[in-house]
């Protein structure tokens, strides 16, 4: 799964932006679905399969920064970095396991109201009530962790790489 260049650039940066935009948009979609089951009904399956491209694309931009790692001077900046991307791996599982367990939770909830025609809504109302306290919560501190992790990564890649501008501008 090594990756390397793609037309002179190396495709770290191309995929962190899959990455950068991928896992917030689904944090914010899997808190949203926990909390109004009206919009999980809209998003269906979609909601687990943006969480499953979230996910893959995490080492695919991992292992191609660890390939570029190699290419550039030695720094703690690049360092920091480098580890920083190491530990979004677990969050972009969360969010996955949690996306999953979501929709299926939810299919379940809509199809046993609507065998059992009790008079309960389409939209997954007839979840209980902890269960969905349960997951809103699960949902809140996945998505909070990632969207930390994500920023630690950013902030910090975006050091390695232009810490050398900072110093530029203090000898002014």
């Amino acid at each position: 799964m090594r990756t390397t260049l793609y037309d002179g650039i190396p495709t770290h940066v191309l995929f962190a932006h899959f990455v950068v935009v991928l896992t917030p948009l689904t944090a914010l979609a899997l808190v949203v679905c926990a909390l109004w089951p009206s919009v999980m009904r809209r998003f269906g399956l979609a909601l687990p399969a943006l969480a499953l491209v979230a996910l893959v694309t995490v080492p695919f931009t991992t292992s191609s920064g660890e390939w570029l790692e190699g290419q550039v001077r030695e720094s703690s900046y690049a360092e920091t970095h480098a580890e920083a991307g190491d530990d979004l791996l677990p969050w972009a599982v969360g969010l996955f396991v949690l996306a999953v367990a979501l929709w299926w939770v939810y299919r379940r909830a809509t199809a046993s109201s609507a065998s059992t025609a009790s008079g309960q809504g389409p939209d997954g109302e007839g979840v209980r009530v902890p269960v969905r306290v349960a997951a809103v919560l699960a949902c809140l501190v996945v998505a909070a962790g990632a969207l930390v992790e994500i920023y630690d990564v950013g902030h910090s890649g975006a050091k390695a790489t232009w810490h050398k501008l900072e110093s530029l501008g203090r000898s002014r």
